[in-house]
């Protein structure tokens, strides 16, 4: 699968928290349970959270939805702190994963991070969906860090 393939869903969001404070969001894992997952998102339970933040390392981030446990699952490719950060997302049991990018750049008063999705073709009709996601995600973000 080449990179011309993919269908990239990209969302830019302003923080009024530093580039380190951004960053350091994405690897803490009491952090992602109350942004990334969670009541605050959707109705679902945080069961296990559990990451080796490094390149090579990966992630599980198991939550509870309507009785049934799915486990979003990665590896880390890329770790730049506090600007850049770079894994595969997927979910345990199920073929294939999609990549997530995440840039981000200093501001006089914040920063501005670039969440990028490449998703495989197949996905294509997801990206919408995929974009809405990512985008009340990094909204609970901010509001965590404020």
């Amino acid at each position: 699968m080449n990179s011309e393939s993919h269908v990239n869903v990209r969302i830019p969001r302003r923080f009024s928290a530093s580039p380190e404070q951004v960053f350091d969001a994405w690897l803490d894992p009491v952090a992602i349970g109350k942004w990334m997952f969670g009541p605050a998102l959707r109705e679902e339970e945080v069961v296990r959270i559990s990451l080796d933040p490094r390149v090579g390392g990966s992630f599980s981030f198991v939550v509870r939805r309507q009785g049934q446990e799915i486990d979003h699952v990665g590896e880390y490719l890329e770790i730049d702190r506090p600007r850049r950060l770079v894994f595969t997302w997927g979910v345990a049991d199920e073929e294939g994963s999609s990549r997530v990018i995440i840039d981000i750049l200093p501001l006089d008063n914040g920063c501005e991070l670039t969440l990028t999705h490449e998703l495989h073709p197949d996905w294509a009709d997801y990206a919408d969906r995929t974009k809405a996601a990512w985008t009340k995600m990094l909204d609970v973000l901010a509001a965590t860090l404020n």
